[in-house]
């Protein structure tokens, strides 16, 4: 029987040799055999398939809604922009909501009237130029013969082109696309009440959304928020002030041009240029010339040429002249910043991000310039743009001590300039010792 100890164990057998054989090491339970997969993995596969699946839902949810957060961002932007007139009215004892309603439907009977009026006078025009076909085609053909030595008719003209394939399928195609113009137009309307509507919610209870935001901030957190709101109000209303100015001296201008070549409807024609150019951005202007252009061709085709000239022109004039000094002016921006941010805003945004691009970095600039540190500036005139430079350094000036030193260089006789020259002053006594002779 195996000797034990006194805990009941065998005890190890001694070695022939008088020395213990060394025992195997005890395993590692976390390295063992039979040991599973560490606790902490599970959950960590199904947290990063849950962050995985809560990404692709939000992105998906993101693209789905970007029609509706424009939207809001736009009404937004046009709440900003009445809430001077709104808190105006309010502060006269006014309820905001009824200040709001009013300024909404002032600004809505304001466009109401201008389309109705614009959209007969087009009519109208429309109705002319058809009228009118037949004179137009006689005295192009009749050019033609002219200049050209050519035999057409008239008749033959107009049965070709009935006759033509051409104008086969042009009619089929808008017969067929008469209902996607009908679901735009539909699309068109619904977006502007939904603008228009998120747009009075903001105006109206502007102060109670201040108080939602500022609720879940710490005090000084909602002074900065005050603050951003305030100068987002002022820039937005700068920003709206600058583009009226604008399309006034726009609308002027056009319809001086319009009135010297005797093109009907002038005024109104003005005033839709001057809108059109302004609050439309990107095919804005390209708008805004068509219908001066069609009008002007009912009248003579040429004053449509002149009309086209000079609607290119002014657009030269206003992008690199008018419109910088404006916007820097009203909007406090520099030129080159204001011209960046439309082109980001584009490229971002579309036509939206063209049209709120300035008063948004206008807004984000002049809160950020709060938080920035400025110093003196020092009075080196390289802060100025000049040179930094003693006396003499002009190319000028070098150029005349070059020309001064000329026949000494040259050793020329005559030259004077090598003669001793007197440094004394004047009425200073000669010195009686010779050259060479030391001092005393």
């Amino acid at each position: 029987m195996a000797p034990t100890d006194e805990t009941g164990r065998t005890s190890r057998q001694a070695s022939p040799f008088g020395t213990t054989p060394p025992g195997r090491p005890p395993a590692d339970p976390a390295t063992g055999p039979g040991v599973g997969m560490p606790r902490w993995l599970p959950r960590a596969v199904v947290l990063v398939l849950g962050l995985y699946a809560a990404f692709q839902l939000g992105t998906w949810a993101f693209h789905q809604l970007t029609g509706l957060l424009i939207n809001i961002l736009i009404a937004f932007f046009l709440a900003l922009a009445i809430e001077p007139a709104v808190s105006w009215m309010a502060s006269r004892g006014m309820r905001r909501g009824l200040a709001a309603g009013i300024v909404f439907v002032a600004v809505m009977i304001v466009s109401a009237g201008f389309v109705i009026l614009l959209g007969s006078m087009l009519a109208g025009q429309i109705v002319k130029i058809v009228e009118d076909f037949p004179d137009y085609l006689d005295s192009v053909i009749n050019w033609i013969n002219t200049h050209f030595h050519t035999d057409l008719k008239s008749v033959d003209v107009q049965e070709g082109l009935l006759r033509s394939d051409w104008l086969r399928n042009y009619v089929q195609h808008s017969a067929t696309g008469v209902l996607d113009v009908s679901a735009q137009v539909l699309g068109g309307l619904f977006q502007l009440l939904t603008i228009a509507l998120f747009s009075f919610y903001f105006a109206a209870d502007g102060p109670r959304l201040r108080r939602t935001i500022c609720s879940v901030l710490p005090p000084a957190r909602q002074a900065e928020v005050l603050r951003a709101w305030e100068i987002a109000v002022n820039k937005t209303g700068g920003y709206i002030y600058s583009r009226g100015l604008m399309a006034l001296i726009s609308g002027i201008a056009h319809y001086i041009l319009l009135q010297i070549l005797g093109v009907p409807y002038a005024p109104v024609l003005g005033v839709w240029v001057g809108l059109v150019s302004q609050f439309i951005p990107t095919i804005g202007t390209y708008l805004a010339g068509a219908l001066p252009m069609l009008i002007a061709f009912t009248v003579d085709p040429w004053y449509a040429l002149w009309v086209l000239i000079f609607v290119v022109v002014y657009q030269q004039f206003e992008n690199y002249m008018l419109q910088p000094k404006l916007t820097s002016k009203t909007v406090d921006i520099h030129p080159a910043v204001a011209f960046g941010s439309v082109i980001a805003g584009t490229a971002l945004l579309g036509a939206v991000g063209a049209l709120i691009a300035i008063p948004a970095v206008a807004t984000l600039q002049a809160f950020l310039g709060a938080y920035v540190k400025r110093y003196a500036v020092t009075d080196d005139p390289r802060v100025h743009g000049h040179r930094r430079g003693g006396p003499g350094t002009g190319l000028l000036t070098r150029a005349k001590l070059l020309w001064g030193r000329r026949p000494a260089a040259t050793g020329e006789p005559g030259d004077e300039s090598r003669e001793p020259r007197d440094s004394r002053e004047p009425g200073e006594p000669q010195d009686s010792r010779e050259p060479g002779q030391g001092s005393s």
